[in-house]
Order: C-alpha cells, then sequence, then structure tokens
C-alpha cells in the first residue's frame, strides 16, 4: 500500500504536480492538462511513495546489477512536455515504445478516448507485466501490451496516427517509418552528436520534418546502435564521445590535452538558471566534428579539462585537434552572469576554439529559433539532402537545417 510521509492526500499532490508542470510551460493542451489531473499516477508505482509518485523527478521501478535504470516512470514536466508534442486527437490509434509503468499508456489512452486505440510494447517481460497488471487494476484493459523488441513496432495494429518513444533511440528503424500514417506524428528522445532531444517529427511523403525539439534524457533502448568512446588522457579522466560515421580517431588525438591551450570567448553572457543547451543543437548543424567531452572532477579540479557542463558537453574535433565548450564567471558585484567560450588544443586548436565561439555568438542573437531536423532513410542520395553536414545512421539520414540568415 502506498502511504504519504506528511500527510497530503495524493489528490493535493497530484494537483500540485500539474500547477508544476503548468508553471514550467507544459501541458499546454488542455486535454493534456485534464489526464494529468485525473489518472492516478501513484498507483502506477506503487513501491514508492505519493509524494515520490507526484515529485517533479523519474520513479526507478528496475536497475540492472551495476544500477544504471532498466526502466521507470518519466518525470512529470517530461512526460507532459511529450505529451504536449505528440497532439493526441480522440480517435487516433496511437503506438507507445517502452511501456514503462503503464501511466503513459494509460494518459494517451484517456487523450485518444473511446474510439481510439493504444498499443504499448517492451522487450522486457517483467516490465510489460506490471504494466498490465497496472492497467488492467486502473480501468484500462482495452489497452494493449505486448513483449517484443520496440525497433519492430506492431505491426498487426497499424497504420498509427501517433507514434511515441518513452525510451531513448540512436536511430529511426524501418517500422517506425512504414506503420506511421502519412500526415502522422512520432516523437521520439533522438540522439545524435552526443546530445538528446525529443523530437517531433510530422510525416511527409518520404521524410519525416521536426516541428518542435526538446532537450530531454531517457533511458536507452536496448539492441540500438551506440556512441564511441575512448579516454583523452592516460589516467582515463576525461572522456570523448562520438558517433560511428565521424572522422574522429583517438590515435590522431593522442596526448593532446597535454599541449598549449587557447581560450576564446564569444562575447555572449549567460545567467545561473538559463539555458544554454541549443549552442550544442546548433553545432549539430554547422559542425561535422561536433561530440561530447565528458571530465571527472579530478580533472576539472587539475584543470586538466574545464567543460561548461563537466558530465556533458558540446565539443568539436578535425583531425589532431579539439575544442571544448566552457565558461568563465564574470568579474562583478552580482557574480551571476557567466560568458560563453572555447579552449583549444592542438594544432589547429584555436581554429576551432574561434568557430566554436562563432557557434555560440551565432545561437545568441537567436537563442529561441532552434534548427529544423528532417530525417530520411538511408539510401537517400546525397542530391536530395540539400545539406554539406548529414549525420548518417544505420537506418536514417539527418539534416539539421540552421534557419535562413543566421550563418552556417
Amino acid at each position: 500500500m502506498n502511504n504519504t510521509t506528511t500527510g497530503t492526500s495524493p489528490e493535493a499532490l497530484r494537483a500540485s504536480m500539474v500547477a508544476h508542470v503548468k508553471q514550467a510551460g507544459h501541458a499546454r493542451n488542455q486535454a493534456v492538462e485534464k489526464a494529468l489531473s485525473e489518472i492516478p499516477r501513484h498507483r502506477f508505482v506503487p513501491a514508492a511513495t505519493a509524494e515520490d509518485a507526484y515529485a517533479n523527478k523519474a520513479v526507478i521501478t528496475k536497475r540492472a546489477g551495476d544500477g544504471s535504470a532498466l526502466s521507470c516512470a518519466s518525470v512529470p514536466t517530461v512526460v507532459a512536455m511529450q505529451l504536449d508534442q505528440l497532439d493526441v486527437q480522440p480517435g487516433n490509434r496511437v503506438l507507445e515504445i517502452g511501456a514503462g509503468t503503464g501511466y503513459n499508456a494509460a494518459l494517451l489512452a484517456r487523450l485518444a478516448g473511446p474510439g481510439g486505440e493504444v498499443t504499448t510494447v517492451d522487450i522486457d517481460d517483467e516490465v510489460t507485466s506490471g504494466a498490465r497488471e497496472a492497467l488492467d487494476g486502473n480501468g484500462f484493459p482495452d489497452v494493449r501490451v505486448l513483449t517484443r523488441d520496440g525497433s519492430l513496432g506492431a505491426q498487426e495494429h497499424a497504420p498509427y496516427d501517433r507514434i511515441i518513444l518513452t525510451v531513448g533511440a540512436f536511430d529511426l528503424p524501418p517500422a517506425w517509418w512504414s506503420q506511421l500514417a502519412p500526415g502522422g506524428r512520432l516523437v521520439v528522445p533522438l540522439r545524435w552528436r552526443g546530445q538528446t532531444r525529443s523530437v517531433a517529427f510530422v510525416r511527409e511523403g518520404d521524410r519525416l520534418r521536426s516541428d518542435s525539439v526538446q532537450l530531454c534524457g531517457f533511458v536507452p533502448m536496448i539492441g540500438q546502435d551506440s556512441e564511441l568512446s575512448g579516454h583523452l588522457d592516460p589516467a582515463g579522466l576525461v572522456t570523448l564521445y562520438w558517433d560511428g560515421d565521424q572522422d574522429i580517431s583517438l590515435d590522431r588525438l593522442d596526448g593532446i590535452l597535454a599541449t598549449p591551450k587557447t581560450a576564446a570567448w564569444s562575447g555572449v553572457t549567460v545567467g545561473n538558471t538559463e539555458p544554454f543547451d541549443g549552442v550544442w543543437l546548433r553545432m549539430t548543424g554547422t559542425e561535422p566534428g561536433t561530440c561530447r567531452i565528458a571530465a571527472d572532477p579530478a580533472a576539472v579540479e587539475a584543470g586538466l579539462a574545464t567543460p561548461a557542463i563537466p558530465s556533458r558537453s558540446p565539443a568539436l574535433v578535425e583531425k589532431d585537434s579539439l575544442a571544448y565548450f566552457t565558461f568563465r564567471r564574470l568579474d562583478d558585484a552580482s557574480g551571476r552572469r557567466s560568458e560563453l567560450g572555447a579552449i583549444g588544443h592542438g594544432p589547429a586548436g584555436v581554429d576551432l576554439a574561434v568557430r566554436l565561439s562563432d557557434q555560440i555568438r551565432a545561437w545568441g542573437s537567436a537563442r529561441a529559433t532552434d534548427p529544423v531536423i528532417t530525417a530520411y532513410p538511408a539510401d537517400t542520395p546525397d542530391e536530395e539532402l540539400d545539406s554539406a553536414h548529414i549525420v548518417d545512421k544505420r537506418h536514417s539520414r539527418l539534416v539539421v537545417s540552421v534557419p535562413a540568415g543566421l550563418g552556417s
């Protein structure tokens, strides 16, 4: 039995959750707000307290032997954000990949209404068993729960007006394309060049085109291709992550952090709570060497590498040179603003740092304008993509288009 520790009722906690979601700018669709207000989230995570069930955090429901999360109920603000992106309409047929606790499927069923259909799939039979039990126990027996590899979708119930992934994906398998109806929407936490975005794609013929791109983080799908990685220093304190289609070699970067470093500052400043992740997204459409760098606290303390966010910051690699995104606190009375910039190493380190800093300035002049991501099947010829910067994956090709007038 789920118990609170403060005596606050689940209903009051749920109302507080919805208010927080709204304050964060999500649940803009009134139907989404209504579903969040009505579905008892705490009953889908019975092992958690009601406070934890309605707090703005993920509730982990299954872990691997190393402690990493295998399944969870996602953060409420992220749940609402994705539902806004998906824009489920009454009567829609919806496919969810990543069954989790069954909570999201219940929300989808409420949004699709009596005339709609919801199918949720997961590769883990323990997860699907738990989702089935929770859905049945909370009045959603009509939601289909299937145990299978999510990359295969569920062809027997296709086509779908909406497909949503509540797990992180590295690629867009053919089944998702073929099972999505023309004009349908696919919302997927997609990873490329070291960062993950919840991308809302609309199917336009043989391509998918984004109309919403939001920063997010999700438990990754099992079985998809993933990033390559390697250490940049002998002690293994600094790690570089890159995609398989990139011309990046650790051999050429051997000893790179021991070479002199050069800083290039952009003049662009941010406050303590202002987001700057848009720089990274923009870089993926303008710099083919964009990747991710991560530095352990010991590396930061020693000055070996000082990326803006030590665990995950964008970097730029070209042959035997490297630059990465950083910042410096401004010396003013408030101490509340920082200037964004880059640090470069290697023969072309100065040039790379300047180029990264140029991208920061371009982002700074249009912070609210996101690039458009267009996905094509993997066999699409280069001449049909109209771009010099293509992200190639096993099943798809991505073009990240920077809006006209903002540079490239």
